[in-house]
């Protein structure tokens, strides 16, 4: 002898209830996070030319290999302002390949140089002839020091 069971299934939620939840899951919009403007590389591509034809001297060179995202950040902002205070029009920073030839360092230096602390001391950037680095490292072309007139 079979006992048939009667099995109440539950009943749908209401148009109304299902409305409701879906705008309230879908309400909470995500922040919409914007990159910082990447530096354009030298407006005039003679610099860049210069350099790596040895016509223009490089000022000093910052060697980034071993270095934290942070701390690698802190010594790219000294060593900038100070080569901009001595006057140097380009210099070179390497960053290293990193392994499989996309570093972290290589590859946040172009977000570094637009920060708004650096942005303004910085005319452009390109990447250096295989004589001075190649793929892991950068001509970083540096504005004048303005002077405070009295």
């Amino acid at each position: 002898m079979m006992l048939s069971e009667e099995v109440e299934e539950p009943a749908p939620p209401s148009k109304g209830v299902a409305r409701r939840t879906e705008k309230m899951v879908g309400a909470a919009p995500q922040p919409v996070r914007s990159a910082p403007k990447a530096i354009p590389p030298p407006a005039r591509r003679d610099a860049e030319k210069r350099v790596r034809r040895g016509k223009l001297d490089i000022g000093g060179s910052l060697d980034l290999h071993g270095h934290t995202q942070d701390s690698g950040r802190n010594a790219l902002m000294r060593f900038l302002r100070v080569a901009q205070l001595r006057g140097d029009s380009v210099v070179i920073v390497i960053t290293g390949m990193g392994r499989g030839g996309e570093g972290v360092l290589k590859r946040r230096l172009p977000e570094w140089l637009a920060e708004p602390a650096l942005r303004p001391m910085i005319t452009g950037y390109a990447p250096a002839h295989r004589s001075h680095g190649g793929a892991s490292a950068f001509y970083v072309f540096i504005k004048r020091a303005r002077e405070t007139q009295s």
